[in-house]
């Protein structure tokens, strides 16, 4: 009998171990289940539109030369968008020189540091409309910074204003070739005003003269080179206006 008791008082312990236990284990789970699953608030879910606040697209044409030495317009649109400070170009059928891809990034932190907008909580998209294949050279620059201000800022652009003109990080436009030949191609599409930087309003370059005479039967020829000096608009038919740095191209195409 004594042995049977022990038994039973054995047992009697272990059933009041194994409830306690369960008692703990379901409390632990109730506990757990509301830190879990405590409410949370809820994060508005931003949609995307084209407005002033969310979204903004800048147009501008680029003046250019091609490699048979005429002058080309490009449309070139930039837009801003929310993001974390990227910088991407449209790259479809289209490679950009590395100097092109430079001109891009200071045309950023010019346009960044006139309009105190923080890029880094948007991305800019550089796209380029052309049947080219390949842009190169840094003229572009002085346009490409336009058209991140007004992006930044969501203002439209002249479509009668051209412009033609490297950037340098301080702001200033540098001078860049092929001037007539980028007029020329701004006034057959539509522009009344083409703007470069400054001191290329005119153009010198020297005229060969060509003087021969006839000694003895035979032709002697001489080459004589003149200099001249065309004014650009007046020779195309365009108004053109100098500036020295951005802040003074701006104001010819904002609104």
């Amino acid at each position: 009998m004594r042995k049977r008791k022990y038994r039973y008082k054995q047992q009697s312990n272990y059933m009041i171990y194994l409830f306690v236990l369960l008692v703990g284990f379901l409390i632990g789970i109730s506990v757990e289940y509301s830190i879990c699953y405590e409410p949370q608030s809820i994060q508005p879910v931003v949609i995307y539109k084209k407005s002033s606040d969310t979204y903004s697209i800048a147009e501008i044409s680029l003046a250019a030369v091609d490699q048979e030495g005429n002058g080309v317009i490009t449309p070139l649109t930039v837009e801003l968008r929310p993001g974390n400070g990227k910088l991407l170009t449209n790259i479809e059928k289209l490679l950009f020189w590395i100097d092109t891809q430079y001109s891009i990034q200071i045309a950023r932190d010019v346009a960044e540091n006139l309009t105190q907008v923080n890029t880094s909580d948007y991305d800019l998209i550089y796209s380029i409309k052309t049947n080219a294949t390949l842009i190169g050279g840094p003229s572009a620059g002085a346009s490409l910074t336009v058209a991140t201000i007004a992006a930044l800022e969501n203002k439209t652009l002249r479509k009668d204003v051209m412009m033609t003109g490297t950037i340098n990080p301080g702001g200033t436009i540098g001078e860049v070739g092929g001037i007539l030949e980028k007029a020329k191609a701004a006034k057959e599409l539509g522009a009344e005003l083409f703007i470069v930087p400054s001191g290329q309003g005119t153009q010198t370059y020297l005229k060969p003269e060509e003087k021969c005479t006839k000694r003895f039967g035979f032709i002697f020829c001489e080459t004589t080179y003149e200099r001249v000096t065309i004014n650009i608009g007046e020779d195309v038919g365009i108004s053109v206006i100098e500036v020295e740095n951005i802040e003074d191209a701006v104001k010819y195409f904002i609104l």
